[in-house]
């Protein structure tokens, strides 16, 4: 971390930030995270070894707190997570190329963006037969388990609307769902990239005890009050930034 473009403490200011605003969503803030370390020059194996870290340090307390205040429905979350888990750990065994995994990386955020910018409300509602909601289900928990196995983004951003949208749950039981499935598909990833890589998370202890604090707090204000959406679109202005370092690097990089 000596050759980033900010001091540990300040970036570790920024992360509590991100922290606590995702998280009285439900969500870990991986894509945030992720998009943060892109621009700032982390590399690319530590990138989602210490985002699926935070996702899961964020979600281990937002999962409590959304739990005891009896917002989460196992029969909700339960069809995304039969797929999501060997996806997400088939994900954290791929070790891509470093330009694969910034395009990988570049495509997701261009994702997130999209959600964040032009998909502002959850007002529609899919008309959708059990069995229709169900496959979608399932096909959603595959897509995203492997997006946080590879590039550390828990996709608790898609998962909480899409709950929404299909009409399965409450924005108080997305939230909760959102928050399960991001720390069960961070576990299973950063497992699997265990198994093959390593990095000195001493490293990054700064990092990973503000996301704790702003997990915490975020988390427990969540599970009783939500937010308006004006902090995530000010979050979605990195995520945009990084796109745009990205496609110059890849850019510099193929011409």
């Amino acid at each position: 971390m000596t050759e980033l473009l900010l001091s540990p403490y300040t970036i570790a200011f920024l992360f509590f930030l991100i922290a606590f605003i995702y998280s009285s969503v439900g969500l870990g803030g991986g894509s945030a995270y992720t998009a943060l370390m892109a621009l700032l020059g982390f590399s690319t194996l530590a990138i989602p070894m210490v985002s699926l870290t935070l996702n899961l340090m964020v979600t281990t307390l937002g999962s409590l707190n959304f739990i005891r205040k009896g917002h989460a429905r196992l029969n909700l979350i339960l069809p995304f997570l039969v797929t999501s888990i060997p996806m997400a750990y088939l994900g954290g065994a791929i070790h891509l190329p470093k330009d694969f995994f910034y395009l990988i990386l570049m495509i997701s955020l261009c994702i997130v963006a999209a959600r964040i910018y032009f998909w502002p409300t959850t007002s529609m509602k899919l008309n959708m037969s059990r069995k229709g909601k169900l496959a979608v289900s399932l096909l959603a928990g595959a897509i995203l388990g492997f997006v946080a196995g590879t590039v550390g983004i828990g996709g608790g951003i898609y998962l909480v609307p899409l709950i929404l949208v299909l009409g399965l749950g409450t924005t108080k039981e997305a939230a909760a769902s959102g928050a399960i499935f991001i720390w069960v598909n961070s576990l299973f990833g950063l497992i699997s990239r265990l198994q093959y890589n390593a990095i000195d998370f001493s490293d990054y202890i700064p990092l990973i005890l503000a996301v704790a604090a702003g997990g915490l707090l975020g988390s427990h204000l969540g599970s009783s009050h939500y937010p308006p959406r004006t902090m995530e679109k000010i979050l979605g202005v990195i995520i945009i930034l990084a796109i745009i370092a990205l496609t110059r690097k890849l850019f510099v990089h193929w011409f």
